[in-house]
């Protein structure tokens, strides 16, 4: 009984040393350590992303019931590496588009969370990432989820790099993805 005690905690601790080598990572709340909290006043958020160096805003609008932003959340957004990145970049503001808080846009107007989503912003379908540079300016719109956390940190480069001012994200994708084979 002592042995198989000992061999199972053994076997538990050598697991544990294994496991970033076996490509698992380490996962934490989206809520906590992906989305930032806020008041909602993106000019605000934008002038701080300006303070702290960062390349802007990004903002998901999502819906209570939507599976695909729940996907991203429980696959892609609880992934440390991806917080980490996203944070040191951008401020991250999480909006519903059912919602009735008030957000005040770039323009300093006060609309609820539904009117900023599809009156300002064409929202239809979620997620969406909109990414917003410190002047309150959309840099990239992204509609959908992304394959997996790599996709979504490239996603992160392709904004922080600028490489939108001259390539379709695909055209981006595809080469990072030929890089890395």
């Amino acid at each position: 009984m002592k042995i198989s005690h000992t061999i199972s905690i053994t076997l538990m601790g050598l697991l544990l040393m294994l496991t970033p080598l076996l490509g698992v990572s380490e996962t934490r709340n989206p809520s906590e350590y992906f989305f930032q909290d806020s008041f909602n006043d993106l000019s605000e958020e934008a002038e701080i992303a300006q303070d702290e160096g960062k390349t802007g805003v990004l903002v998901m609008f999502e819906t209570d019931d939507c599976p695909w932003c729940e996907r991203m959340k429980d696959t892609v957004l609880n992934q440390a590496e991806v917080q980490d990145y996203f944070r040191q970049h951008f401020r991250l503001i999480g909006l519903n588009t059912d919602g009735d808080a008030v957000v005040t846009g770039f323009d300093g107007i006060e609309v609820s969370e539904t009117e900023f989503a599809l009156t300002h912003n064409r929202v239809r379908a979620t997620p969406v990432f909109l990414f917003f540079d410190t002047e309150g300016q959309l840099l990239v719109r992204y509609t959908g989820t992304t394959r997996d956390s790599q996709e979504f940190l490239w996603l992160g480069e392709y904004v922080v790099n600028a490489h939108f001012k001259h390539e379709r994200f695909s055209s981006y994708k595809r080469k990072r993805k030929a890089a890395s084979s």
